[in-house]
């Protein structure tokens, strides 16, 4: 679900039904961690934080428009979903108890934020101008950077700890497996699909996230059980 205007033609393809049943998939794996281990040590509360400011501004048009029932559903289920994480990891004891602030400190508004907002401003007023002023459009737009770098707090949170916990290391990777989903839907839909209307702001988006992952990646797969992050020296 990238855009609001790629939504109107969108067709469904295995890349795309992957890449959302990925995301899912990760949200449920990390609400599972969350219920069965009875803590959030080694997760980004921030991260979280960001992702809920993303839907919300992205999935405004549920409001406005209806594409379809899977779009709607998927859509409430990623805003509601991200919502019960943060409450739990800030609210709920005794899962509350165990979450370290001290290891969650990416200034996410000043340094996520506030950047993506003005690049998103400037962007958007470049592309369509003062007449063609668009307040969806603009949050749209303002959505796709900010997911861009959202996933960096919690990658940090892990550089921080290095041993992560075998639950949270499959939460991240169905996270980034999503997005590295949707880059082959992208591809496989410019190439099949005749009047297939390319976004730039897009791709690079969703290049630059998946990169934000390689790393993990790389240890994920070399690991055999809890994955261990490099110190910072190494």
């Amino acid at each position: 679900f990238d855009s609001g205007g790629e939504e109107r033609t969108m067709t469904m393809n295995i890349f795309r039904l992957a890449g959302d049943m990925s995301h899912v998939f990760s949200i449920i794996v990390l609400l599972l961690r969350l219920r069965v281990a009875k803590n959030a040590q080694g997760i980004s509360v921030r991260t979280h934080e960001l992702f809920l400011l993303v839907f919300i501004t992205r999935y405004l048009d549920l409001f406005t428009t209806f594409y379809s029932i899977y779009n709607t559903v998927m859509k409430i289920i990623y805003i509601v979903a991200t919502g019960s994480i943060i409450y739990t990891i800030k609210f709920q004891e005794p899962i509350k108890s165990t979450f370290d602030k001290s290891q969650d400190t990416f200034l996410h508004w000043k340094f996520a934020v506030a950047p993506c907002a003005l690049i998103a401003l400037v962007t958007h007023l470049i592309g369509s101008g003062f007449n063609k002023f668009d307040p969806m459009e603009l949050l749209w737009t303002f959505s796709i950077y900010l997911e861009s770098i959202s996933i960096l707090p919690q990658l940090i949170v892990l550089q921080r700890y290095r041993e992560v916990e075998n639950l949270t290391g499959n939460y991240i990777f169905f996270m980034g497996a999503y997005r590295a989903l949707y880059i082959l839907n992208w591809i496989y839909r410019a190439h099949t699909e005749k009047h297939y209307r390319h976004h730039w702001v897009v791709y690079f988006c969703g290049v630059l996230q998946t990169l934000l992952y390689a790393d993990f990646f790389y240890y994920y797969f070399k690991s055999k059980g809890k994955v261990i992050l490099p110190t910072s020296a190494s």
